[in-house]
């Protein structure tokens, strides 16, 4: 019987590890809802601007909101050309 029990057991794992990975995937999407639904548009806008004084890469920019309560914050990070980073 300790052989059942064994493959009994992988399964176990196996639905705990599937739990986690659906935790993980459901946490991430609350994370994306609750941006507002202007911020690729927002990015887009940000990046023709930048390009009118500098060449830029898009992956080169990131926007983050993030909201606690009243207060949301709208971050932006450009690495422009020449910048050295790290």
């Amino acid at each position: 019987m300790a052989l059942l029990d064994y493959f009994k057991s992988k399964k176990k794992n196996t639905a705990s590890l599937a739990k986690e990975r659906l935790q993980i995937i459901v946490a991430h999407e609350r994370n994306n809802r609750m941006s507002p639904d202007y911020l690729p548009e927002l990015k887009k806008d940000i990046l023709q601007v930048i390009a009118k004084y500098v060449q830029i890469d898009e992956n080169q920019v990131s926007v983050e909101f993030d909201k606690d309560g009243d207060l949301a914050v709208l971050e932006l990070n450009v690495t422009l050309p020449g910048s050295k980073t790290g």
